[in-house]
């Protein structure tokens, strides 16, 4: 892959200060428009319902599928989150407490959060958590290398995961609020894209900078970028940091304002959280909720 040719056509347009004006801009304008019953559903329909602590245990991952297998019956009419996200040794036993067997089931894969392990540990981490009964994958971007500038060592990395991955969902996080430029965060996206990934994604949680609205805003101007020029849609999930139902409403309007109404679904549109779900819930029936 020739990077130089790659970002030579698809250069990152905006400024850091240009997407601090236009994030304002758009949320001025169309925030209150999208805070809502109907869009905070939608919101909660898109959430990776996520636990990636060092203390999971099975009963904690049961639990949570206990929680997907009983939402229906206790909210009628309000839509379950999309899937449960889990380390890769505890896809087993969420796979087998789902009632469901075809509710979506993601793992954090390939030495997540840091990346920092040898690829053919990355590629086996991942074939085992498909094996386990993973749908689909999690990988964070070699953010050292790429900030060396190792972009062929990046790009390979992900191109290889993928060719494991096969038809399931591959998503890129790409560790934004290390990255921190506008410049930085676009050619990671583009990267990505580049390598064959469904979905690029903002942040692990495992950092201070998470998912920022200014991190939203940039990737989806790439995927909109990038469907324009290479003709493939790709899917958008901001993760970590984003708890509050305003804060979900914010990415929302963004994803709505840039990309558009055809990604408002949990096929393009993702939250990786974990407290995000009793408040979107709580927002949905009017009184402080803890189902999740």
């Amino acid at each position: 892959m020739n990077f130089e040719e790659l970002f030579a056509q698809y250069p990152c347009p905006f400024t850091d200060e240009q997407v601090k004006a236009q994030v304002a801009d758009i949320e001025a304008k169309h925030f209150a428009e999208n805070n809502n019953i109907e869009v905070w559903k939608e919101c909660l329909h898109q959430i990776d319902y996520t636990t990636l602590s060092a203390d999971d245990t099975i009963a904690k991952v049961e639990g949570m599928a206990n929680a997907v297998n009983t939402f229906e019956a206790k909210f009628p009419g309000i839509p379950n989150v999309a899937a449960i996200c889990v380390y890769p040794a505890m896809a087993e036993y969420v796979r087998k407490a789902l009632k469901d067997p075809k509710f979506n089931i993601a793992c954090c894969c390939a030495a997540f959060p840091a990346s920092q392990t040898f690829p053919e540990i990355k590629v086996a981490e991942t074939a085992l958590a498909l094996k386990a009964g993973a749908t689909e994958v999690d990988i964070v971007l070699s953010v050292g290398k790429f900030l060396e500038g190792r972009y062929q060592d990046c790009f390979d990395e992900i191109a290889e995961i993928k060719a494991v991955c096969g038809e399931h969902h591959l998503k890129v996080i790409l560790e934004t609020g290390l990255l921190k430029t506008a410049e930085n965060i676009w050619k990671a996206s583009i990267l990505s894209m580049a390598a064959g990934c469904d979905f690029i994604k903002t942040s692990t949680g495992k950092i201070s900078v998470n998912a920022t609205p200014e991190a939203t805003f940039i990737m989806c101007h790439a995927i909109k970028a990038w469907k324009e020029k290479a003709g493939i849609k790709m899917g958008y999930k901001p993760a970590g940091g984003v708890s509050t139902t305003d804060e979900a409403v914010q990415h929302f309007t963004l994803v709505k304002e840039i990309l558009g109404e055809e990604w408002l679904n949990n096929e393009w549109f993702r939250f990786g959280a974990s407290r995000l779900a009793n408040n979107l819930l709580s927002s949905i029936v009017g009184k402080e909720t803890k189902h999740f």
